[in-house]
């Protein structure tokens, strides 16, 4: 058995169009165009082709984009004060801290800077509290991306055993909330795996579906997974021979049933869902 593929990159095309006439409505509604302001501190290459991807799927979406740049050697306070500014803009929506910050930023009192209503990547404790208690005002990007293709490719996620491998404050901790909770997209049983687990690989085994956010390539092998299950790949790893995933997708592929290539999988739809997200503050913030 071969898993057939969950194509991330057709599906996030699909939903940017979807967005992109829904944002084209509300401009055409409101006056209003739909504004990201990411802040990318430094010149860390992957980051810097990240928020490049980010800017031209806005600009195809309708939404307008700033990009500030400052430099690596920024205090906290001086990002502290370019985030107020952000905030107290009333052109821009959202607000996207690209992580990771330099070591001298404090990372966590910076992303609690943001405003609530623009903080788009939904890391803010008030937008974390709010998902918890199932209320949420933003989706996190990449747990909504991976909920979007289990529900538009029919994978039902009520009942399943649903193993999240894992336990970041932005993958591992929201994608178990999420799959936990009530009603469309949730009533699953999900087990967080993380590095104190023991036996692993008996754990995996038990996932109907298996959501690897690791940041280890090619961690997850073929061993380690049910026949027939889905397999979903967080990871995104430069490795000597190219770009690997947190799972070993040639020798997976032939036990489960169906498993997201990297790249090509998830990544898109972290992007779409942040357009999603910005559409959806503009909208709250607009009267």
């Amino acid at each position: 058995m071969t898993a057939s593929i969950i194509d991330g990159k057709m599906l996030s095309a699909q939903i940017r169009a979807e967005i992109a006439l829904e944002t084209a409505e509300f401009t055409a509604k409101t006056g209003v165009t739909p504004c990201l302001a990411a802040v990318l501190v430094g010149d860390d290459p992957g980051s810097q082709v990240y928020v490049r991807n980010k800017q031209k799927a806005c600009e195809k979406a309708g939404i307008a984009s700033q990009l500030h740049t400052p430099p690596a050697k920024i205090s906290t306070e001086e990002l502290l004060a370019l985030i107020d500014r952000l905030n107290r803009d009333p052109t821009v929506h959202g607000v996207l801290v690209q992580l990771p910050l330099p070591k001298q930023i404090d990372e966590r009192q910076v992303l609690e800077a943001v405003d609530p209503i623009k903080d788009v990547d939904a890391f803010h404790p008030e937008n974390v509290g709010r998902l918890v208690q199932g209320r949420p005002r933003f989706l996190p990007c990449t747990p909504h991306g991976i909920l979007q293709m289990l529900k538009r490719n029919d994978i039902p996620t009520a009942g399943a055993n649903v193993v999240v491998v894992g336990r970041s404050d932005i993958v591992g901790k929201p994608m178990a909330i999420l799959l936990m909770q009530r009603g469309e997209g949730g009533d699953a049983t999900v087990t967080v795996c993380h590095s104190r687990t023991r036996d692993l690989a008996a754990v995996t085994r038990s996932a109907d579906i298996l959501i690897v956010a690791i940041g280890r390539p090619r961690f997850v092998t073929a061993e380690m997974v049910k026949p027939g299950a889905v397999v979903i790949d967080v990871g995104m790893n430069r490795t000597p021979d190219g770009l690997a995933g947190d799972v070993d997708f040639q020798g997976v592929q032939q036990v489960a049933g169906r498993i997201t290539p990297v790249p090509g999988g998830v990544g898109p739809m972290t992007i779409a869902m942040l357009l999603h997200n910005t559409l959806t503050a503009a909208r709250l913030q607009t009267s």
